[in-house]
Protein backbone atom coordinates (compact mmCIF):
# COMPACT_ATOMS: atom_id res chain seq x y z
CA UNK A 1 0.00 0.00 0.00
CA UNK A 2 2.80 2.10 0.94
CA UNK A 3 4.27 2.01 -2.49
CA UNK A 4 1.04 2.66 -4.01
CA UNK A 5 0.82 5.94 -2.41
CA UNK A 6 4.36 6.74 -2.60
CA UNK A 7 3.44 6.53 -6.79
CA UNK A 8 0.24 8.34 -6.46
CA UNK A 9 2.56 11.31 -4.82
CA UNK A 10 5.50 11.39 -7.76
CA UNK A 11 2.24 11.04 -10.30
CA UNK A 12 0.33 14.28 -8.84
CA UNK A 13 3.96 16.04 -8.08
CA UNK A 14 3.03 17.67 -11.87
CA UNK A 15 6.24 20.20 -11.66
CA UNK A 16 8.64 16.84 -11.28
CA UNK A 17 6.47 15.08 -14.09
CA UNK A 18 7.17 18.02 -16.58
CA UNK A 19 10.56 18.38 -15.21
CA UNK A 20 11.53 14.13 -15.48
CA UNK A 21 9.25 13.35 -18.40
CA UNK A 22 9.54 15.86 -20.81
CA UNK A 23 7.89 15.00 -23.97
CA UNK A 24 7.81 11.53 -23.76
CA UNK A 25 6.30 11.12 -19.94
CA UNK A 26 4.05 14.09 -21.09
CA UNK A 27 3.01 11.91 -24.19
CA UNK A 28 2.60 8.78 -21.94
CA UNK A 29 0.41 10.66 -19.11
CA UNK A 30 -2.11 12.70 -21.35
CA UNK A 31 -2.70 9.37 -23.39
CA UNK A 32 -3.58 6.90 -20.17
CA UNK A 33 -5.82 9.50 -18.69
CA UNK A 34 -8.03 9.76 -22.04
CA UNK A 35 -7.42 6.05 -23.60
CA UNK A 36 -7.04 4.06 -19.80
CA UNK A 37 -9.93 3.19 -17.35
CA UNK A 38 -6.98 2.99 -14.46
CA UNK A 39 -5.72 6.53 -15.58
CA UNK A 40 -8.83 8.82 -14.21
CA UNK A 41 -6.38 10.07 -11.63
CA UNK A 42 -3.63 12.04 -13.42
CA UNK A 43 -3.78 15.40 -13.13
CA UNK A 44 -4.60 16.39 -16.62
CA UNK A 45 -5.34 19.79 -16.07
CA UNK A 46 -2.88 20.84 -14.28
CA UNK A 47 -0.53 18.81 -15.67
CA UNK A 48 -1.29 20.86 -19.55
CA UNK A 49 -1.36 24.31 -18.00
CA UNK A 50 2.23 24.15 -15.88
CA UNK A 51 3.71 22.24 -19.07
CA UNK A 52 2.65 25.44 -21.20
CA UNK A 53 3.93 27.32 -18.03
CA UNK A 54 7.17 26.02 -17.75
CA UNK A 55 7.21 26.22 -21.95
CA UNK A 56 7.80 29.36 -21.14
CA UNK A 57 10.75 29.57 -19.02
CA UNK A 58 13.93 28.89 -21.24
CA UNK A 59 15.83 26.25 -19.04
CA UNK A 60 13.01 23.76 -19.56
CA UNK A 61 13.64 22.90 -23.16
CA UNK A 62 9.90 22.65 -23.78
CA UNK A 63 8.52 24.32 -27.26
CA UNK A 64 4.91 24.70 -26.73
CA UNK A 65 3.73 24.17 -30.20
CA UNK A 66 5.73 20.82 -30.63
CA UNK A 67 4.11 19.95 -26.96
CA UNK A 68 0.72 21.00 -28.38
CA UNK A 69 0.85 18.68 -31.47
CA UNK A 70 2.28 15.65 -29.94
CA UNK A 71 -0.29 15.75 -26.61
CA UNK A 72 -3.15 16.77 -29.02
CA UNK A 73 -2.31 13.22 -31.16
CA UNK A 74 -1.83 11.63 -27.95
CA UNK A 75 -5.48 12.74 -26.40
CA UNK A 76 -7.43 11.79 -29.76
CA UNK A 77 -5.64 8.45 -29.98
CA UNK A 78 -6.13 7.77 -26.17
CA UNK A 79 -10.09 8.75 -26.27
CA UNK A 80 -10.27 6.70 -29.68
CA UNK A 81 -8.88 3.74 -27.84
CA UNK A 82 -11.35 4.49 -25.07
CA UNK A 83 -14.70 4.29 -27.49
CA UNK A 84 -12.53 0.89 -28.67
CA UNK A 85 -12.99 -0.41 -24.78
CA UNK A 86 -16.62 0.54 -24.74
CA UNK A 87 -17.27 -0.86 -27.90
CA UNK A 88 -15.67 -4.34 -27.30
CA UNK A 89 -16.80 -4.34 -23.74
CA UNK A 90 -20.21 -3.96 -23.93
CA UNK A 91 -22.49 -3.88 -20.79
CA UNK A 92 -20.34 -6.24 -19.13
CA UNK A 93 -18.24 -3.55 -18.07
CA UNK A 94 -21.54 -2.82 -15.69
CA UNK A 95 -21.00 -5.88 -14.10
CA UNK A 96 -17.11 -5.44 -13.43
CA UNK A 97 -16.63 -5.02 -9.46
CA UNK A 98 -14.92 -2.26 -7.65
CA UNK A 99 -11.18 -1.71 -7.72
CA UNK A 100 -8.45 0.37 -6.30
CA UNK A 101 -8.34 1.69 -9.86
CA UNK A 102 -11.92 1.25 -11.06
CA UNK A 103 -14.60 2.64 -9.44
CA UNK A 104 -18.46 2.23 -10.99
CA UNK A 105 -19.47 4.89 -10.00
CA UNK A 106 -17.62 7.20 -12.26
CA UNK A 107 -18.91 4.86 -15.30
CA UNK A 108 -22.45 5.81 -13.79
CA UNK A 109 -21.82 9.69 -13.54
CA UNK A 110 -20.12 9.77 -17.30
CA UNK A 111 -23.21 7.42 -18.75
CA UNK A 112 -25.61 10.32 -17.10
CA UNK A 113 -23.69 12.87 -18.52
CA UNK A 114 -23.82 11.40 -22.16
CA UNK A 115 -27.33 11.10 -21.84
CA UNK A 116 -27.75 14.58 -21.30
CA UNK A 117 -25.57 16.28 -23.18
CA UNK A 118 -25.42 13.85 -26.54
CA UNK A 119 -21.95 14.26 -29.25
CA UNK A 120 -21.37 17.61 -27.12
CA UNK A 121 -20.18 15.38 -24.14
CA UNK A 122 -17.14 14.51 -25.80
CA UNK A 123 -16.16 18.30 -25.96
CA UNK A 124 -17.34 19.42 -22.32
CA UNK A 125 -16.23 16.53 -21.23
CA UNK A 126 -12.39 17.22 -21.97
CA UNK A 127 -12.28 20.08 -19.19
CA UNK A 128 -13.86 17.82 -16.58
CA UNK A 129 -11.49 15.39 -14.54
CA UNK A 130 -12.39 11.87 -14.48
CA UNK A 131 -15.58 12.50 -16.15
CA UNK A 132 -13.25 12.75 -19.42
CA UNK A 133 -11.91 9.20 -18.99
CA UNK A 134 -14.92 7.37 -18.87
CA UNK A 135 -17.16 9.39 -21.49
CA UNK A 136 -15.30 7.81 -24.28
CA UNK A 137 -16.04 4.43 -23.26
CA UNK A 138 -19.95 5.33 -22.99
CA UNK A 139 -19.95 6.48 -26.17
CA UNK A 140 -18.64 3.11 -27.37
CA UNK A 141 -21.02 1.17 -25.02
CA UNK A 142 -23.78 3.42 -27.11
CA UNK A 143 -22.75 2.74 -30.28
CA UNK A 144 -21.81 6.51 -31.40
CA UNK A 145 -21.40 6.69 -34.64
CA UNK A 146 -17.76 6.18 -35.11
CA UNK A 147 -17.25 9.52 -37.66
CA UNK A 148 -19.55 11.61 -35.56
CA UNK A 149 -17.39 10.08 -32.69
CA UNK A 150 -14.53 11.36 -34.28
CA UNK A 151 -15.43 14.93 -35.16
CA UNK A 152 -16.02 15.76 -31.76
CA UNK A 153 -12.92 13.72 -30.38
CA UNK A 154 -10.99 16.21 -32.40
CA UNK A 155 -12.56 19.08 -31.93
CA UNK A 156 -12.44 18.14 -27.98
CA UNK A 157 -8.46 17.17 -27.99
CA UNK A 158 -7.48 20.33 -29.78
CA UNK A 159 -9.48 22.86 -27.55
CA UNK A 160 -8.38 20.98 -24.38
CA UNK A 161 -4.80 20.34 -24.83
CA UNK A 162 -4.03 24.16 -26.70
CA UNK A 163 -6.56 25.87 -24.35
CA UNK A 164 -4.43 24.57 -21.33
CA UNK A 165 -0.99 24.91 -22.45
CA UNK A 166 -1.30 28.19 -23.94
CA UNK A 167 -2.92 29.53 -20.79
CA UNK A 168 -0.30 28.38 -18.66
CA UNK A 169 2.78 29.67 -21.36
CA UNK A 170 0.55 32.97 -21.33
CA UNK A 171 1.09 33.22 -17.41
CA UNK A 172 4.97 31.83 -17.46
CA UNK A 173 5.43 34.76 -19.96
CA UNK A 174 3.30 37.84 -18.42
CA UNK A 175 3.82 36.88 -14.78
CA UNK A 176 7.24 37.24 -13.15
CA UNK A 177 8.48 34.18 -11.00
CA UNK A 178 5.17 32.42 -11.47
CA UNK A 179 7.09 29.15 -11.87
CA UNK A 180 8.31 29.34 -8.46
CA UNK A 181 4.33 29.50 -6.74
CA UNK A 182 2.89 26.53 -8.87
CA UNK A 183 0.93 24.69 -5.91
CA UNK A 184 -1.44 27.43 -5.38
CA UNK A 185 -1.80 27.85 -9.11
CA UNK A 186 -2.75 23.88 -9.50
CA UNK A 187 -5.07 24.60 -6.59
CA UNK A 188 -6.85 27.38 -9.23
CA UNK A 189 -6.84 24.75 -11.82
CA UNK A 190 -8.44 22.11 -10.12
CA UNK A 191 -11.21 23.79 -8.31
CA UNK A 192 -11.78 25.80 -11.95
CA UNK A 193 -12.16 22.35 -13.57
CA UNK A 194 -14.21 20.83 -10.64
CA UNK A 195 -16.73 24.23 -10.80
CA UNK A 196 -18.74 22.08 -13.92
CA UNK A 197 -19.04 19.22 -12.03
CA UNK A 198 -20.36 21.33 -8.84
CA UNK A 199 -22.92 23.67 -11.03
CA UNK A 200 -24.12 20.29 -12.59
CA UNK A 201 -25.07 18.61 -9.27
CA UNK A 202 -25.93 21.90 -8.07
CA UNK A 203 -28.61 22.29 -10.67
CA UNK A 204 -29.74 18.49 -10.10
CA UNK A 205 -30.33 18.95 -6.15
CA UNK A 206 -32.46 22.16 -6.89
CA UNK A 207 -34.33 20.12 -9.50
CA UNK A 208 -35.00 16.75 -7.00
CA UNK A 209 -36.07 19.50 -3.80
CA UNK A 210 -38.42 21.36 -6.62
CA UNK A 211 -40.07 17.85 -7.63
CA UNK A 212 -40.79 16.48 -3.91
CA UNK A 213 -41.95 19.95 -2.84
CA UNK A 214 -44.22 19.75 -5.81
CA UNK A 215 -45.36 15.74 -4.85
CA UNK A 216 -45.83 16.66 -1.32
CA UNK A 217 -49.64 16.60 -0.47
CA UNK A 218 -50.66 20.25 0.70
CA UNK A 219 -52.36 20.03 3.93
CA UNK A 220 -56.17 21.42 3.60
CA UNK A 221 -57.47 24.21 5.53
CA UNK A 222 -59.94 23.17 7.99
CA UNK A 223 -63.49 24.94 6.86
Amino acid sequence: MQSLLDLFHQLTNVRELVRVGGYVGLTAIIFAETGLLVGFFLPGDSLLVTAGLLSAQPQFGLNVYALGAILTVAAIVGNSLGYVIGRATGPRLFTRDDSLLFKKKHLYRAQEFYAKHGGKTLVIARFMPIVRTFVPVVAGLANMPFGAYTAYNVLGGVAWIWSMLFIGHFLGRVVPGIDKHIEPMILVIIALSLLPALISWWRERSKSRAAASAAAPRAVPDP
